[in-house]
């Protein structure tokens, strides 16, 4: 079969220096050393790392209803620039995706925009009020075919509604995947509670609302034998627990913002609503927990929960603003900075924790074969990214393709960028800058 493309002289996850062939039918056709050039686009990757492309499971889009924020076709050129190929779009949108409806709405949208692929994920409970169960079995039977399911933004706080909802994903081998947040625990919290929360004079959210969520949940989890996942792990504590449920066989996976793997509570100094985010900005002894546990295997998977804020509820004073920060165009270099130049994880990990695992996870398989996501094998679906880890640049959220600008690394030097990403088979990023969608038939 005729190749499309050929890319040459790049280096696999595995540290082989490799050519990928991609056909027409946007296939990895061949990878292997000197691949045949004739009639194909050559890509020259030398110096760079072709990296199977990068699975988010957590992403928030806006829309519907929010869209003076972000939209679904903004968030997925945001993604594509940032080497994502796959997003799963967390449901507190407006109305919530709470329905067959809403959730089909979002995965038309996907298609439509033709940068990733967009997995909507389900509300566990009504209007993710906490209580009533949404429609969990109607959403996974729709044409969004919904396996996760999470009231990310507001935690499941209730055991029984917890424990049932784990009990209706398990038929179909779904999952829910939790804010842990003690509500009672973080009422108007506005930063970590330490003494530096003190001194602000913000209130405090501490660690044990995040804690004591996981260890019910764990436990639930275990009770009903059902999986449960752990978003944006932000304390020492929450590692070791669920170091702990792993142990005992409990099937729990958990996921780290890069964020939280590089700023620490510090930065709240400022009092710039930037630095604003729930879960918050920890301490030094969590980031450094954090960054071991994704290390060591404990953490799964690096989630962005990208969460973009229009200028008028982010600019603003900081016990009035938004809580989030936008991170698809940033987070390989922020992991590079964070655990590939610390010596912490190698490429191949990097694939593992941004690709494989979260694919895994998802369950986007056939057969027990990633052929669509996560992957870099002959015969599956051209879906890759390509990576100059040797590029410097200032962080400039102007430039950015996401709607908004709530970055916390305006202006900070990182290394690293995605030069080229193929989704399907198409290449949708061209040295740095976006090209033409792929077209959904």
């Amino acid at each position: 079969m005729t190749h499309t493309y050929v890319i040459t002289g790049g280096t696999t996850p595995d540290g082989v220096q490799t050519d990928v062939a991609i056909d027409a039918n946007g296939s990895i056709a061949q990878l292997g050393q000197q691949l045949a050039t004739d009639g194909a686009e050559v890509i020259d990757a030398t110096g760079k790392i072709v990296l199977p492309g990068l699975v988010d499971l957590h992403t928030h889009l806006r829309e519907p209803g929010n869209d003076d924020a972000e939209t679904v076709e903004t968030g997925t050129r945001a993604a594509a620039k940032g080497g994502f190929t796959a997003v799963h779009a967390m449901a507190n949108s407006n109305p919530v995706a709470d329905t067959a409806g809403v959730v089909e709405q979002v995965h038309r949208l996907g298609r439509a925009s033709g940068w990733t692929d967009v997995y909507p994920v389900g509300a566990v409970t009504v209007g993710l009020k906490g209580e009533q169960l949404a429609e969990i079995s109607a959403m996974h039977d729709s044409a969004a075919k919904v396996t996760m399911f999470s009231d990310d933004g507001m935690c499941v706080w209730d055991p029984v509604l917890m424990r049932r909802a784990l009990e209706y994903v398990k038929s179909f081998d779904g999952f829910i995947a939790q804010h842990a947040q003690e509500p009672r625990l973080t009422e108007g919290a506005q930063m970590n509670e330490s003494a530096l929360s003190s001194e602000l004079g913000l209130a405090g959210w501490p660690a044990v609302a995040e804690e004591s969520i996981i260890a019910r949940d764990v436990l639930l989890a275990q009770h009903v034998n059902s999986r449960v996942h752990i978003c944006h792990v932000s304390t020492a504590g929450s590692v070791e627990l669920i170091r702990w449920a792993k142990s005992q066989g409990i099937n729990v996976t958990a996921e780290v913002t890069p964020h939280h793997l590089l700023l620490t509570e510090d930065y709240v100094k400022t009092y710039d609503p930037v630095y604003k985010v729930n879960p918050p900005l920890r301490k030094d002894s969590d980031v450094h927990a954090l960054r071991q546990g994704l290390a060591d295997g404990t953490i799964d998977t690096v989630g962005t929960d990208h969460a973009p804020h229009t200028a008028e509820t982010k600019q603003c004073e900081w016990v009035v603003a938004a809580m989030g920060m936008t991170g698809l165009e940033t987070a390989l270099p922020v992991i590079q900075h964070t655990m590939i130049d610390t010596g912490l994880l190698d490429w191949h990990a990097v694939a593992r924790v941004m690709s494989v695992n979260p694919a895994r996870i998802y369950r986007h398989a056939d057969q027990g074969q990633l052929t669509d996501t996560g992957s870099l094998v002959q015969g599956a679906v051209a879906n890759l990214a390509i990576y100059d880890p040797s590029h410097t640049f200032v962080v400039n959220p102007a430039q950015h393709a996401s709607k908004s600008a709530n970055s916390p690394y305006k202006d900070m030097e990182l290394s690293g960028q995605v030069t080229d990403v193929f989704y399907r088979g198409h290449r949708v990023v061209a040295e740095a800058e976006l090209t033409t969608p792929y077209q959904h038939s």
